[in-house]
């Protein structure tokens, strides 16, 4: 065992006793951030136009602060750019997270230098909560390597402006950076297919422990080791124990990931956006008992005042929204944000459940303008992604990646959904026995989607295999190969379907 090692478990003592008081004390911890953003927020521009100084309590909030989305956001963006302070945030903030957004193009979130620490020791303790829970401290006397955007970065209006994940890559701390990989220069180039590339090139004859980043571009690059090697990944780096991943749902590539590693690992959830660093999952994966342990803690004092509002009710007139505090579990929320860097009852996108209140425990479970509701049913991420996970395991098939879109007025009979699958290799299994219990996992995840077939409202869905890196191939043809980039599970139109036509097996 080497110092980092040993370190590293002495920290994770600290860090565990640290953080009990807020994990065992969530409200009272919500409550405090509450008045800490308010008294920061009467001092800018925001905070004077939505009546700050005579904000209370959390009800006289929500009679003075709407929610609002990045558009909504905009007029206020646009002043910090246009040179102006004390906008969202007293001061200017210290970074731009340049971010793309499906309706407002490219998006500008600002971070301020209050709100560095709160992405940093998230993703610490991330690593520390591990090594208090298991004793495998190992990885820190290894090399990890975090698959992320370029650090590169550039200005706006004179702040400096990047992907987060760039931003972060210049805080690692030095006792750390013997650690990291790849090398800076890999780091910054741009052409995903290249950096990946280099990656390997780089990283194949090292003593690799743990590898962080999306799991389909944590795909690519085992399949690319692979295929230089002829040997699983797990052969190449024989002390790899542990795979950091989020941004997407892990077990429709559990499995195929597993299999290029050749053996199974630890895998440690997270839940970071440009926004924020909102969950983390901290019980690993040998040690959970039950439900409730597969949710991801939510951080309820990481600068982030968490609002929550019932998916069912987001889209009326005055919809509910609820604080820490009266949240029901079994419930989809849509995802509010206030922030330590002047976020504003902004609706983030994505949509949570609770799992447990003991400490609070979350699963995300979708996205909100992710969906199927062609028809009324409205499927949601975390139902496809059951669905399929379940129907993969139980007849041994490995799934690579996969979209689902509604089919109006098919040429002929009764509307469905479509199912778009690449599966391991580019083959195909049986797909009518695929597709079946596919159908009837979706009927059992969601009760209007089983009325609809039922009802001979829809058919049974239509499943269509795609040739070998289909979706590679995709986005790659829009221009969105790599990064933080992710192909969306669920389109409620046609333009992603009639887009990857041409990449279906013939």
């Amino acid at each position: 065992m080497g110092i980092k090692s040993i370190g590293a478990g002495l920290a994770a003592k600290l860090v565990h006793r640290m953080n009990q008081s807020w994990i065992q004390n969530p409200i009272s911890a919500q409550e405090r951030l509450f008045k800490q953003l308010i008294a920061k927020g009467a001092k800018t521009r925001f905070g004077r136009d939505h009546g700050f100084s005579e904000i209370r309590d959390y009800s006289s909030f929500k009679s003075s602060v709407p929610i609002r989305d990045y558009e909504g956001l905009r007029p206020y963006v646009d002043q910090i750019i246009a040179g102006h302070k004390d906008v969202l945030w007293p001061g200017r903030p210290l970074y731009f997270s340049k971010t793309s957004g499906t309706t407002s193009g490219v998006k500008y979130i600002p971070i301020v230098k209050d709100a560095m620490p709160c992405y940093i020791n998230a993703a610490r303790d991330v690593l520390l909560n591990y090594v208090y829970r298991t004793g495998n401290s190992s990885f820190f006397d290894g090399k990890m390597i975090f698959l992320s955007g370029s650090p590169e970065m550039e200005k706006t209006a004179g702040i400096l402006t990047g992907r987060l994940s760039g931003i972060v890559n210049h805080f690692i701390p030095f006792w750390l950076k013997g650690n990291q990989l790849p090398t800076y220069a890999t780091n910054c180039i741009e052409d995903w297919e290249q950096k990946v590339a280099k990656i390997m090139q780089e990283t194949s004859s090292k003593d690799m422990r743990l590898i962080s980043g999306i799991p389909p571009w944590m795909q690519m690059y085992f399949d690319l080791l692979i295929d230089a090697y002829q040997k699983p990944v797990g052969d190449l780096f024989p002390n790899l124990s542990v795979i950091s991943h989020g941004g997407v749902n892990f077990e429709p590539y559990k499995e195929k990931l597993f299999a290029s590693i050749g053996r199974n690992l630890d895998t440690l959830e997270t839940f970071p956006a440009s926004e924020g660093f909102f969950a983390y999952q901290d019980v690993p994966d040998g040690m959970k008992e039950k439900e409730e342990d597969n949710g991801l803690l939510l951080l309820a004092n990481n600068g982030v005042f968490f609002e929550f509002v019932p998916v069912s009710e987001f889209y009326n007139e005055n919809p509910s929204r609820y604080s820490l505090a009266d949240i029901e579990l079994g419930v989809d929320y849509v995802l509010i944000l206030n922030t330590n860097s002047g976020l504003w009852a902004y609706n983030i996108g994505d949509t949570v459940r609770f799992v447990s209140k003991n400490p609070h425990r979350i699963i995300v479970s979708g996205r909100l303008k992710h969906f199927i509701s062609a028809f009324g049913e409205h499927v949601i991420g975390k139902e496809v992604d059951t669905a399929i996970s379940q129907t993969s395991q139980e007849l041994g098939v490995k799934v690579i990646d996969f979209t689902v879109a509604p089919m109006i007025n098919p040429d002929n009979g009764l509307p469905f959904h479509e199912w778009f699958v690449e599966f391991d290799g580019g083959g195909t299994p049986d797909i009518k026995a695929f597709a079946a219990l596919l159908d009837k996992k979706m009927c059992i995840q969601n009760i209007y989607y089983k009325d609809l077939i039922e009802g001979g409202i829809l058919k049974p869905l239509q499943l269509r295999p795609m040739q070998k890196h289909a979706f590679i191939d995709y986005m790659r043809s829009i221009g969105k190969l790599g990064g933080q980039n992710k192909l969306p599970r669920l389109s409620n139109d046609r333009n992603i379907a009639d887009a990857i036509v041409p990449y279906m097996l013939k």
